[in-house]
């Protein structure tokens, strides 16, 4: 019975704002929450954490303890609510792991398509600005000859014309890519 007076004693003074009796209260209580939050993640770094998360919103918190409960009890609440949180946060963690390792695993074996559209990309770059806005408008954006035209504000010959010099340009750039079978 001594040692619950003790214990609110402690509870009391340190919700007046002793940090004495709170650190009393973190001595008698650590192994505990300890022991707790190492059987709830089965790591020693994430218990340690956790147990000291534990007593820190033990102390934000403590204004709201009512002594309704044991106070172990109510430490024993919010270390378990933590590690809950935790184990929400790992497996959230876990799914965005995998999804990130499925996107690199796709990223690995499309690697000389990637590198064969950069090839391309650069090779557009090579052409004169109104034959590179053909090609855009009707290879990449599947306008037709006469819509690109009117986009573009020039005759549809002229288009036709651009596109037409355009791929000569490009196939000539692009030529090694084919002579290696297309790799890259």
């Amino acid at each position: 019975m001594v040692e619950l007076d003790e214990e609110r004693g402690w509870i009391l003074n340190s919700q007046q704002g002793d940090p004495e009796a709170f650190a009393a209260l973190v001595r008698r209580h650590q192994q505990m929450i300890h022991a707790l939050t190492y059987r709830m993640t089965g790591s020693p770094s994430e218990a340690e954490d956790l147990a000291q998360e534990t007593f820190i919103q033990a102390y934000l918190q403590l204004r709201h303890y009512r002594g309704e409960a044991r106070f172990s009890s109510w430490l024993y609440r919010i270390a378990v609510n933590l590690c809950l949180n935790w184990k929400r946060r790992q497996e959230r963690q876990g799914r965005l792991h995998a999804v990130w390792l499925e996107d690199q695993a796709a990223a690995t074996s499309a690697a000389p398509e990637s590198r064969l559209a950069d090839r391309v990309q650069e090779a557009l770059l090579q052409l004169k600005p109104k034959q590179r806005a053909a090609v855009v408008l009707t290879i990449y954006e599947g306008l037709s000859h006469a819509e690109a035209a009117r986009v573009l504000g020039c005759p549809e010959a002229t288009v036709s014309w651009r596109v037409f010099a355009a791929r000569r340009k490009l196939k000539r750039l692009l030529q090694h890519l084919q002579s290696a079978g297309g790799a890259a």
